[in-house]
């Protein structure tokens, strides 16, 4: 159990800043849309895959550190068990 929450609680973490960055672009798009009344498809998909694009280049090295140390954690947990 505690090793689904761990790995529950890092999805979320990993997840968290990509999805929140979607949102705030596509929210921003949304307004601009609104304002201006141009509704075009491309106009909401280009910039979130950009934003996104470059979150992933910066915190790339925090997710994989991340990931590392969890990898790490279930090793442990592996050697750490008795072999009946």
């Amino acid at each position: 159990m505690e090793i689904f929450s761990r790995a529950v609680g890092l999805a979320f973490r990993l997840a968290a800043p990509m999805l929140l960055l979607a949102m705030t672009v596509g929210l921003i798009i949304a307004i601009l849309q609104a304002a201006t009344q141009v509704n075009e498809q491309t106009l909401t998909f280009a910039p979130k895959a950009v934003a996104i694009t470059l979150a992933l280049l910066i915190a790339g090295p925090w997710m994989t550190n991340e990931i590392i140390g969890f990898m790490r954690y279930i090793f442990e947990l592996i050697a750490r068990t008795e072999v009946r």
